[in-house]
């Protein structure tokens, strides 16, 4: 055994022990008649390598043994490890309505030296076959059950999509054929052409989404499903697939079959999609039709998992949207409509700028354009993200304020690992993204280190008080917001929708000790609330509720 080898085996047994955390908060569930809106999702980030390992023998596969920068190797995390901790309960009580998986297809196998350091495909977006799972990250049976566990708490699963691009070419991984992808021109985003018929960077492999024309599978492809036993099911399928649909047998419907598959299968529940402004905006009306089909199939088959109503999601990735802008999206010489091309939300990439103001001013304006100019569809909101250098409070200075603005903001809101535990978004020596990617920082939590002035035990709670309270009153992300009252600041949000009715009211920075809250008009006398925070419950007096607690929050809602 080499010493490379030796001494990362080391690391990952390290990493794998060090994904235990005792908590004493209770569990909690919300009832199951709460209705459930993605405007209040509270969807978990995670990247699968980098969260929890709770198998270190899968934690070496395909020779992937060499010397990497920082922060850019496999370090152990897997779809086991997930599974751990919803059975724990950690995404329970952080209030977590949807987990988001960074992609778990099969991955390249060789490593690429970026200009930022030797780098394996540990990220999951350096795709080589859509339709199994990198060893790496775990098997098709542990998907299964990290699915089946998921929805047994209550919480969805979001998948990450590619259409866009294979992984990148290595002594390992050769080319797909020319048919397939183009490897020319670089682009340069200065047009809408420039930004979707062309490679993002150089040697990563532009899938030509925009041919309606008949192409061959890749001969690499075909070998490999051979070699592993699998080749006649695989075409089987396809032509099963392609003889139902009537498409043509061109690059982005084998890939659109290949993803729907996994919902078919498995009931995957949504979509985030990945560089979703790089490829034409059709593809994704073509895909939703798919998905649309697929979990409408899937539902059928497994009755009462979730509401007969329930619709599939797609949530895309518009790198720099904001929804200042509405509906559109600039290419600089064409504005396009997402939303109607089958996706429900798009990620606010404004958020972080946003959330500098007070909050009256933040929440305000995003309840505004939510019920207005984006009536029908949302967004999603995020503090730090795996790709985004400048995060709002990047070196974890207001861990409490980031909080209270990203989960009682209006829209759905997207935890990253680590947001909850005060995860440094910063590695001595790493460059880049890498940086955001280190390893979930359970031995920080476990011995409640403190990081910036700030306890991680004392962060977290936060984090699962506010979480509980936003999945149990759909409101908070979904409600039309008003203002009570601007010095003490309380407000009220009314979430009304299809007969369901719920009404909240939150203060925050208020004084310790007794809080005189005003209910008037909003709750009648004898009415009994909760303060979700403190865990106080009092009864309407005069139109006022009265509050005794050392907290500055109060989270009112009926119990």
């Amino acid at each position: 055994m080499s010493r490379i080898l030796s001494i990362s085996i080391l690391i990952l047994i390290a990493l794998a022990a060090g994904c235990k955390f005792e908590n004493d908060l209770n569990i909690a569930s919300g009832p199951d008649s709460i209705p459930f809106t993605w405007n209040n999702a509270s969807v978990y980030f995670l990247l699968t390598d980098r969260f929890c390992n709770a198998d270190p023998s899968n934690d070496v596969n395909f020779d992937r043994t060499g010397q990497t920068a920082i922060n850019r190797g496999f370090m152990g995390g897997d779809l086991a490890g997930v599974t751990e901790k919803i059975n724990e309960g950690y995404f329970d009580n952080l209030g977590i309505t949807a987990i988001w998986m960074t992609p778990f297809f099969e991955q390249i196998h060789g490593m690429v030296d970026e200009g930022t350091g030797n780098t394996y495909a540990y990220h999951g977006y350096w795709t080589k076959d859509w339709t199994t799972l990198d060893p790496n990250f775990g098997t098709m049976e542990e998907l299964v059950n990290l699915v089946n566990t998921a929805h047994d708490h209550g919480i969805r699963i979001i998948m990450d999509v590619i259409i866009n691009h294979t992984g990148p070419v290595t002594e390992k991984d050769h080319l797909w054929p020319d048919e397939w992808v183009r490897t020319t021109p670089q682009c340069t985003y200065q047009d809408y052409r420039s930004t979707v018929t062309c490679t993002l960077v150089e040697n990563l492999p532009d899938i030509k989404t925009e041919t309606e024309s008949d192409v061959m599978l890749p001969s690499a492809l075909l070998q490999k499903w051979k070699n592993e036993g699998r080749l006649q099911k695989e075409l089987d399928e396809l032509n099963a697939f392609f003889d139902e649909t009537g498409y043509p047998r061109a690059p982005k419907y084998y890939i659109i079959k290949w993803l729907t598959d996994y919902i078919r299968e498995l009931g995957i529940n949504a979509y985030r999609l990945d560089t979703a402004k790089h490829t034409e905006e059709s593809v994704w009306s073509a895909l939703r039709k798919e998905a649309d089909r697929a979990y409408e199939e899937w539902k059928r088959k497994n009755p009462g998992i979730v509401p007969p109503g329930d619709h599939f999601y797609m949530v895309g990735e518009v790198y720099n949207y904001v929804i200042s802008s509405g509906r559109w999206f600039n290419f600089g010489d064409t504005l396009v409509d997402f939303f109607a091309r089958g996706i429900d939300h798009l990620i606010n990439f404004e958020f972080k700028y946003n959330a500098q103001d007070h909050y009256e001013v933040l929440f305000s304006r995003y309840a505004d354009i939510l019920y207005n100019e984006l009536s029908g569809k949302g967004f999603m909101n995020y503090i730090s993200s795996h790709d985004d250098g400048s995060p709002f409070d990047k070196l974890r200075e207001r861990p409490m304020e980031a909080a209270t603005k990203l989960l009682l903001c209006p829209g759905a809101s997207q935890v990253y690992y680590g947001d909850e535990t005060s995860r440094l978004l910063f590695a001595d020596g790493a460059n880049g993204d890498a940086n955001l990617r280190s390893f979930m920082n359970w031995e920080e939590l476990e011995q409640n280190a403190t990081v910036n002035g700030f306890r991680v035990h004392d962060v977290l709670a936060h984090y699962q008080k506010l979480g509980q309270f936003r999945r149990n009153h759909p409101a908070v992300g979904a409600g039309e917001h008003d203002m009570i009252s601007e010095d003490p600041y309380i407000f009220k949000r009314t979430y009304n929708t299809e007969g369901n009715t719920d009404i909240v009211v939150i203060g925050l920075d208020l004084n310790n000790g007794e809080k005189s809250i005003p209910v008037d008009g909003i709750f009648d006398d004898g009415t009994m609330l909760k303060d979700s925070y403190s865990g106080e419950r009092c009864e309407v007096v005069n139109g006022k509720a009265i509050i005794n607690s050392d907290d500055q929050t109060v989270l009112l809602g009926l119990f």
